[in-house]
Parts: C-alpha cells; structure tokens; sequence
C-alpha cells in the first residue's frame, strides 16, 4: 500500500498528466476542426503521460 503522502502525489502527477494532455487535445481540436476526437485523444494521451510519471 501506498503512504497518504505517495498516494497523494500519485494523484498530484495522473491529474498533471490529464490536464496536459486535454489542453493538447483542445489545441489540436480547435486547429483540425473536430474538437470531440482531438479532446478524447488527448485525454488519452494525457493518462498515459500520468501514468508514466506516477511510476517515477
């Protein structure tokens, strides 16, 4: 099990990663004209991304 301090910056990073990813997402939106994908890619890219630095 994770400590509360661990836990919380587990957290701290996946929510960093979401948000990253669906600004990415809205920016590519806007720019491509179809904001419901780009915003669905970049919230997938941006879990991805939180994962990745929760690992760390």
């Amino acid at each position: 099990m994770l400590s509360g301090e661990e836990e919380s910056d587990t957290q701290n990073k996946m929510g960093l990663g979401i948000a990253v990813g669906a600004g990415v997402g809205v920016a590519l939106g806007v720019a491509m004209d179809d904001l419901a994908l780009w915003i669905a890619i970049g919230m997938a890219m941006g879990i991805a991304l939180g994962a990745a630095w929760s690992r760390t």
